[in-house]
């Protein structure tokens, strides 16, 4: 019983839960016993099980029946990045490997009054800077499908430990494309809602202006419940859209964008045609669509990246947080604290964003990096004019083997297709698509869509016409 539980989706739990197929007790023993199994590194920390939460979980179901919220009662694994008072939160790197979080982030605390309990803390890559979750200080998270191949990344943790029945479902955050990527590369669902509409309190920041906490479920309707209950503004974080910041989007659609010479660079051959076989399977109109500036959108975002990074970690200097050495001198003991505390990635893209925000260069990169990202979000603007949504592949090929990128340019032109979420701040998700063959092993590719900033609704109607789901 216990493995058929750690394989249900939210709805079904939920479902079995009201009708008193299993207590909340067995599903959390079933989720906690399947993630202690992990041989996918899937999970940094498995927690001790809460028995006030469990216990107050059934009580609620008890009294309040289908009237309890769905999470009520349902274990999730949560992002390394991700406060949860009382637990480490070490963003996957030394720098933070013994920082205990002293308050819930803002989706930890609407979690929690939902009824939702926590099974672990998921790996990921060290600050959320990377693609494959090679870069964790702890050790990569492994592909599902295959062991040799990664699992993607930031939220490689997160996506492994669904896809592996490991996790009912979980909390990633999305910088670029860092819960869409592992979605794709492991066969489930990512969601990246638009920027604001999910609080980034307590979440480790990375890019604070591309940053956005997202779910990664088994099903379409999952995402969609947890986004229902993890939306809204927030007084401790300025970034969260008021209320009525977006017009009242229809939740139809009828009509796909695809920028077709977006489509002609690299992409894997099978990803093309699963691409168009699913396109056509939605049944909906497909228009061609021209965004110029997705050609230096890659080069704008990580420009910006680098900036904001380097100036989010410089916080992180031994001195005032993080992991502290001591050398002979004070300038020892900043360079030492740095040094060991943070890994070869991270302290490239400190090194590069301190570049691109210097005096002489600022205006040279930074700047123009800005303008493009406005240059994009108008031309996205323009272009929803005429669709409802618009389509690509989420990655350009199915899950590459470990070590297969060591060159740093060939991971971030990995990121083509999902950057431009982050740069417009507009929702985006990822669902499966099929699988392609790869020396034998079946590995599974996603489909990701685009929609105008607030219709959100509009992705969970596409999305699940994609996975045949019935929504609403």
């Amino acid at each position: 019983m216990e493995s058929t539980l750690a394989s249900l989706s939210i709805t079904e739990a939920a479902h079995k839960l009201r009708t008193r197929e299993c207590t909340v007790r067995e599903l959390w023993d079933a989720c906690h016993t399947a993630a202690q199994s992990d041989a996918l590194h899937a999970y940094l920390e498995v927690f001790a099980a809460d028995e006030a939460a469990i216990v107050s979980a059934q009580a609620r179901i008890d009294a309040e029946g289908e009237n309890a919220p769905l999470l009520c009662g349902i274990p999730l694994a949560i992002k390394d990045n991700i406060l949860i008072k009382g637990k480490i939160a070490s963003a996957a790197s030394k720098m933070l490997e013994n920082y205990e979080a002293t308050y819930d982030a803002t989706a930890i605390k609407k979690l929690r009054d939902a009824g939702a309990l926590f099974v672990g803390r998921t790996n990921m890559d060290e600050f959320a800077l990377g693609g494959s979750t090679e870069n964790s200080a702890f050790g990569p998270t492994m592909n599902p499908h295959d062991a040799g191949r990664v699992a993607g990344g930031t939220s490689g943790g997160s996506a492994a430990a669904v896809a592996a029945n490991i996790a009912i479902a979980s909390l990633g955050s999305d910088t670029g494309g860092s819960v869409r990527n592992p979605a794709s590369y492991c066969g489930v669902v990512g969601f990246k809602p638009t920027y604001g509409s999910i609080s980034r309190s307590g979440l480790i920041a990375a890019a604070s202006s591309f940053d956005q906490i997202g779910p990664i479920t088994k099903t379409v309707a999952d995402a969609k419940t947890l986004f229902d209950v993890l939306k809204g503004t927030d007084t401790l974080d300025s970034s969260t859209a008021p209320e009525g910041s977006y017009p009242t989007f229809s939740k139809e659609v009828s009509t796909i964008g695809v920028p077709r010479t977006l489509l002609e660079q690299g992409l894997d051959p099978d990803v093309v045609q699963a691409f168009n076989a699913a396109l056509e399977a939605t049944g909906c109109k497909i228009v061609d669509i021209e965004i110029p500036s997705n050609k230096p959108a890659l080069a704008a975002y990580y420009i910006i990246n680098f900036a904001e990074v380097s100036t989010n970690l410089s916080r992180l200097d031994g001195m005032r947080y993080g992991h502290a050495a001591r050398g002979a001198t004070l300038l020892d003991d900043y360079v030492l604290s740095r040094t060991e505390g943070f890994g070869k990635e991270t302290k490239r893209r400190i090194l590069l964003g301190t570049f691109v925000l210097s005096a002489g260069y600022i205006d040279a990169y930074y700047r123009k990096a800005v303008a493009a990202r406005s240059a994009l979000i108008h031309e996205f603007d323009e272009a929803f004019k005429q669709v409802d949504v618009i389509a690509t592949p989420t990655m350009p090929t199915p899950a590459f083997k470990m070590g297969e990128k060591s060159d740093p340019l060939s991971l971030y032109l990995e990121d083509v297709f999902t950057v431009t979420a982050n740069l417009t701040g507009m929702p985006a998700i990822s669902v499966p698509m099929g699988t392609v063959d790869r020396e034998g092993t079946k590995l599974p590719i996603g489909i990701q869509f685009t929609a105008p900033r607030g219709a959100d609704e509009r992705l969970f109607t596409i999305g699940a016409a994609v996975t045949g789901e019935q929504l609403y």
